[in-house]
Formats: C-alpha cells, sequence, structure tokens
C-alpha cells in the first residue's frame, strides 16, 4: 500500500483517537501504520500516544517507497523510547516463497532477509509472513506436498539471518492452517490468527482458536461486510465479537485492528472495549 500520491493535510488538522486505550487490555492493542493518508512516520507519531503496538505494514515490495529508510527507522526507534510502544512487522505480501521457480524463491527470501536485518533494531514483536499459495504467475499451486517442501527451503534460508524461528509469525490465509501446521512446528515458528481472513472463508473460529491460540504472538482482528475485509468491528454482530473476545481473556501478546482508516480505528477500538468491558469487571478507563 504506498500513500505518497495521497494529498496530505497538515499533521495538525488529523484527527486523533479520543481517548488511549494504551494498556487497558491485558494482550497489547495496535493497527496499522496506514491509518492516515500520510506517510508512515506521520501514521506513528498520531498513533503511538494512543496504542501499545503499531503494525508496520510493508505489503509491497516493489516499491522503494514503501520500505522505510534509514532515517525512519532511527525516527521509529525514537518514538518507540519516547511513546513506550511496540512493533510488529508485516512483511510483504506479493513474494511467493513456495514458488516452483527458484529465483522467484531467491528474490522472495532475499527481500525477508532483508527487511528483517534493516528493521530488527526496532525491536519487533514479530515479523507476520504469507506462506502465498499463489504463485508469481498468479496460478493456484495444486501439488501441495511439492509447495511445503519448497516453503520448508524458503524457510532455511530465511532463518540464515539468526532470527529466533519463534519471532516469524506465519499467517492464517484462505487454505486450512493444516497444510503448514507441520513447517510450523518443525522450525519452531509462531502463528498469526488472521479472524477477518477465518470469517470471510466461512471457517470456524472457535476451532482455530483452540487449536492454535497458545503458539499465537499476533492476532488480526477486522470486520466483514459483504464480502470485504478489512472493515470496522463495528460491521459484526456483537455476539460474534463477544465470542472472539472471550478468547482474549487469557491472551497476552498483540491484537492488531488490521484495519486501513481512522473512522474504522475508532469504531472498532469501542466496539472491542464495549464487548471487553461485558466480559470484564476492569474499568479503570475514563472517558
Amino acid at each position: 500500500m504506498n500513500t505518497t500520491d495521497c494529498k496530505r493535510p497538515p499533521m495538525n488538522e488529523y484527527l486523533t483517537i479520543p481517548v488511549s486505550f494504551k494498556g487497558y487490555f491485558p494482550f497489547r492493542i495496535g493497527t496499522t501504520s496506514y491509518i492516515y493518508p500520510d506517510h508512515i512516520i506521520p501514521n506513528i507519531e498520531m498513533l503511538a500516544p494512543f496504542t501499545d503496538e503499531i503494525e508496520l505494514v510493508l505489503f509491497e515490495s516493489n516499491t522503494a517507497t514503501n520500505l522505510p529508510t534509514d532515517t525512519e527507522i532511527e525516527a521509529m526507534s525514537r518514538i518507540r523510547h519516547d511513546q513506550n510502544i511496540s512493533y510488529n512487522i508485516h512483511l510483504p505480501i506479493d513474494i511467493f516463497l513456495g514458488d516452483p521457480h527458484i529465483d522467484v524463491r531467491e528474490e522472495g527470501t532475499r527481500i525477508v532477509k532483508k527487511i528483517i536485518k534493516d528493521t530488527y533494531p526496532l525491536l519487533p514483536s514479530t515479523y507476520t509472513l504469507h506462506f502465498s499459495l499463489l504463485n508469481r504467475n498468479g496460478t493456484m499451486e495444486k501439488d501441495i506436498k511439492s509447495w511445503c517442501d519448497r516453503l520448508r527451503k524458503s524457510m532455511e534460508v530465511i532463518l540464515e539471518t539468526g532470527i529466533p524461528p519463534s519471532q516469524i509469525s506465519i499467517e492464517t490465509l484462505s487454505y486450512p492452517f493444516e497444510w503448514v501446521e507441520r513447517i510450523v512446528e518443525d522450525f519452531g515458528l509462531s502463528i498469526c490468527i488472521d479472524v477477518g481472513h477465518l470469517i470471510l472463508n466461512k471457517v470456524d473460529v472457535q476451532a482455530y482458536f483452540t487449536r492454535y491460540l497458545s503458539r499465537t504472538t499476533v492476532l488480526h482482528l477486522h470486520g466483514v461486510n459483504d464480502g470485504h475485509d478489512h472493515a470496522s468491528l463495528s460491521v459484526l454482530a456483537k455476539e460474534r465479537l463477544i465470542n472472539i473476545v472471550e478468547n482474549l481473556k487469557v491472551f497476552r501478546e498483540t491484537v492488531s485492528l488490521e484495519i486501513f482508516s481512522y473512522s474504522d480505528l475508532v469504531e472498532s477500538l469501542f466496539s472491542l472495549k464495549e464487548c471487553w468491558d461485558k466480559i470484564s469487571s476492569k474499568v479503570n478507563v475514563t472517558f
């Protein structure tokens, strides 16, 4: 996602989140670095006083403006220290670590290794990675065993960076996670449960919580409306959201509201708070 060409008002004209949610939940609450129509640093500066963590969204590897510069990394480090926030990093989604062509896989592992090297000073809580079932040419992989073998080889290369395997979280996508579960286990990787993806694909969310939450380091939470995800949580049925939040009572990692606008973020924060308050006696935030 590239916001370089957006028309941007001065930062003092952006709306701020009405109240801070830092420390309100037992888990770290975060959102993406693309809430305001601006570059990554202004987004972080606007969000840092109000959330525990920020998901640095590096979806596109083929645009230089999407990857942080050394100067931006230094600014993020300063904000992390000054505002007491943490980061998690969503690695590019336009890489294909299981592609049949070795040059495509090598390009993907090179990009991942570079991002890990450049951003490791930020002490990210996790690096979220897609095991895409698509190949670069747009075809869907059908030979799952061969695809998994290639994913293993790509992970071996990525782990040459020396990063602890548990600091990489593999995201639940549109296929059954069981297909890659053995890879996650064998390498000691973590899991990113994307609740919106599960809802969109009509998967049993509770079954994923039961099986994978203990190995999850980041949970992506967003609404689904008319077949489109990454919407406000307010579009979800209240009972469904309460059921999701019930599972988070024992969760101590990161919940990232993976949405991309100010209005959706504010609605989602208050929807989440309302549901949390229904199941919790915690009342230490004053409105």
